[in-house]
Order: structure tokens, then sequence, then C-alpha cells
């Protein structure tokens, strides 16, 4: 073991000192938290500044209904045609656009936005749904001879808040955990990505490793000194030392942001004043012990799945001569990885379905799909029994590579064919 520990600190402090190491370890958890975060702060501080808008309506149905905003100012001129508009109010005037409406209203084309600058989807959705709403208010009123509809209408509308709970069988909201949908799909597509990427660049690492070593010569120096079982582990155990350090210090940066920038930021007041997503959002990374079981496990499933797949990719360095040659094996390798991110999509629309639970107990998947579904809180003994999965063929896999691997780190010049691999892994 002394020999093998030599290996993994030698692997560690070659890539844990270099300046990319570092400046990836610092700014990723400020990545992980703006995704989290961006959209409320766009919403509580990124209004946009006033644009006018004239209104040009030839119908007579939407004039002096169109309802302004903080945001958006409607201004009537019915009087005015729309080159008329179009000439006096262009781009020198200030004004943001003309809204035109023809006596066609319904009619394709009958509603028109002519701007003097970029529009947007949001300010486009905005206006159609308006003078939607209204066109159909006046419809009723005028084939049903309603004339108190907006009053009607205004005495019956209901905005609905709806609030999930997770069931504790004692049906009292006080003591039943809020949860939300949003914040579990935003988390588990973030530690899915993350998992998947570091194992993909982890794990190509050890085979760069190992190929480069090997066309060096630097291999045939090394297995002078220890086995070659002992130089596969402690080049696959540094290279992990070094995605488990990160990930300690993203877990340390993240939830101390989560304590004392996120109480910040959103403070009480603004939290009770806003919609149910934001008070999930800041409840949810304001729990530090919430926030700290999810790291464990994504370090548990980040471990067993690096291990896993860093023991294939040492298997396929040590049989080819370059990285160019790896590709082939490389290319066989990702495919289960590049299936779980496929799965994993389909797990935030049911979190419970069977493709979801199978694609997170077989070890080849279940890192991505697993660390995915943790928020949508399945249950511990999923967890637990992928977790052992995992691990147990990991052990399976390093012993089928450790076969491919004493023999392809002396073998140069040629790339052996998949029988050749077979034929390695039957010796003794």
């Amino acid at each position: 073991m002394k020999k093998t520990w030599l290996i993994i600190a030698r692997e560690f402090t070659e890539r844990a000192r270099k300046k990319s190491f570092i400046i990836t370890t610092l700014l990723m958890p400020l990545f992980m938290i703006g995704l989290m975060i961006a959209p409320s702060l766009m919403m509580l501080y990124g209004g946009s500044e006033l644009r006018q808008i004239i209104v040009v309506d030839k119908s007579g149905m939407i004039q002096g209904k169109l309802p302004s905003s903080d945001e958006v100012l409607f201004v009537d001129q019915p009087t005015l045609t729309k080159e008329e508009a179009c000439q006096t109010y262009n781009a020198e005037s200030g004004i943001f656009g003309i809204l035109y409406i023809s006596e066609e209203i319904e009619q394709r084309g009958g509603v028109q936005l002519i701007t003097n600058s970029p529009s947007s989807p949001m300010l486009e959705e905005l206006i159609t749904s308006e003078i939607e709403a209204i066109v159909e208010r006046e419809k009723l009123r005028s084939r049903y001879d309603i004339d108190n509809l907006d009053e009607m209408l205004a005495d019956v509308a209901t905005p609905i808040e709806l609030q999930t709970y997770e069931n504790n069988g004692t049906g009292n909201e006080e003591e039943m955990e809020s949860v939300s949908s949003g914040i579990n799909y935003a988390l588990g597509l973030i530690l899915g990505m993350l998992l998947y990427m570091i194992i993909i660049l982890y794990g190509q690492m050890v085979l760069t490793s190992v190929v480069e070593e090997k066309a060096s010569r630097v291999i045939d120096v090394m297995v002078t000194s220890c086995s070659p079982f002992q130089l596969m582990m402690g080049k696959i155990l540094g290279i992990a030392a070094v995605a488990l350090t990160q990930i300690a210090i993203w877990a340390i940066l993240i939830m101390a942001a989560s304590k004392f920038l996120i109480p910040t930021l959103f403070t009480a007041d603004v939290v009770a004043t806003n919609d149910v997503m934001l008070q999930a959002i800041v409840g949810t990374l304001g729990d530090t012990g919430y926030m700290a079981t999810l790291f464990v496990y994504l370090t548990l499933f980040i471990l067993g799945g690096f291990l896993l797949y860093a023991s294939l990719y040492a298997a396929a360095g040590s049989a080819v001569d370059s990285v160019q040659d790896g590709q082939q094996f490389n290319t066989i390798i990702m495919m289960p990885i590049i299936l779980a991110l496929i799965v994993m999509m389909s797990v935030f629309n049911d979190a419970n379905s069977p493709i979801a639970f199978w694609a997170s107990m077989i070890p080849f998947t279940s890192p991505v799909v697993m660390i995915a579904r943790i928020p949508f809180g399945i249950p511990t003994w999923e967890i637990i029994t992928s977790i052992v999965v995992l691990y147990a063929t990991f052990i399976f896999t390093t012993w089928l590579s450790a076969k491919i691997y004493r023999i392809g780190i002396f073998m140069h010049g040629k790339r052996p064919s998949w029988r050749e691999l077979g034929e390695w892994l039957r010796m003794k």
C-alpha cells in the first residue's frame, strides 16, 4: 500500500496544483448558485425600462382597454393612419413602437406591432393575451347582451396558489414539509449534469494519463518498482482524490453561500411578498442540513461512478498507444453515460417511472439518474440499493480491467482486437 499511496500522492499533486483546477473549483459554486437564483433575481431586480406603445385601433374594440403597467405604457391615437403613426413616431421620437389594429382584427395580419427597437417574446405574448381577452369579452357582451360583463368577471375572478406538501401522515401543514417540483427539477438537473461532466472529464483524464505514460515509456520504468495493479489503482484513486477535493470545496462554498449570501439577497419580507417558487428556492438553499445530505449522496455517486468508469478508461488506455486510437474504446465507454443523460430528462416527468427506477439501479447509468431522482424524495432503500450495486460492480470491473491493464501496458505498436482483449481476460 505504501507504493500505491506514493502514486496517489503524485497523481493528486500533479493535478491539484494546476491553475485550471483552482479557477474551476472557485468559480463553479458561483455558477451553480447563479443558475438557481438568477431567475428570481431577474424577477425582483431586473425590470426593464418603461416602453411606450402608440395604439392605432381602427376596430374600435381595443381602444382604451389595454392595461398599462410599470414596464409598458399604451397611448391611444385612433385618428392616425398606420402610415402617419410610423412617420410621426419613428426611432427619433423615443417611442418604442406602434400597435396597429385593423377593422379585421380577427383575421391574420389584423394586429401588427411595429417597433423602433428590438421586441421580446414576453412583450408580444403579453399584448396578444390582452387583446384576446378583450375580444372574447366583447363577443360575450354583444352576442349574449351582457352589459355588466366586466363587473361579473371581476367579481368571480379567483387567483389560485397551489402549495405542495409531503405527506407525513398528520395532515397538519405546520408539520408537513413544503416541496416544490420546480426546485426539485432545478436541483436534479444541476446535480445530474454535474455528475455527468465529472465522470466524463476525470474518466478521460485517466485514459489520457495512461496513454501518455505508456507512449513515453514511463510506465515501463514505474512497473519495476510496483505491480501493474498498484499502478492502476494509484492512478485511479489519485485522480478520484482530485475530484473529491473539488466536490468538498464546492460543498463548503455553496453551503456557506446558502447560509449567509441567500438571506442577504432575499430578506424575509421580500420572500414573503413573492411567489411560491421563490420561497421554495430560498427555503431549500437555506436548509444547510438538506444541502449537506445532497452533497453526501453526490459524493458517494461521484466516487462510485468515477471508480467504475475510471477502471474501464484505464484498461482502454493501456490497450492503445495514442489518444486517437483510444477513441474507439472511449466512444463505447461513453454510450451508457449518454444514455443516462437521456433517461435523466424523463425523470423530471415522473421520478418513479419504471425506466427511471431501473436506470437508477443499473450501475452504468445509476450515478447520473439516481442523483437526479434524489431531490424528488424517493425512498432511502432505493438509494442504498443503488449505491451497493454500484460499488459491487466497480469491484468486478476493476478486477476485469486489471487483467487487461497488466498486459496492455507492455504492448506497443499494435492496437489489439476485441478477440485479443478477450484472450487477455482469460489469462491467469
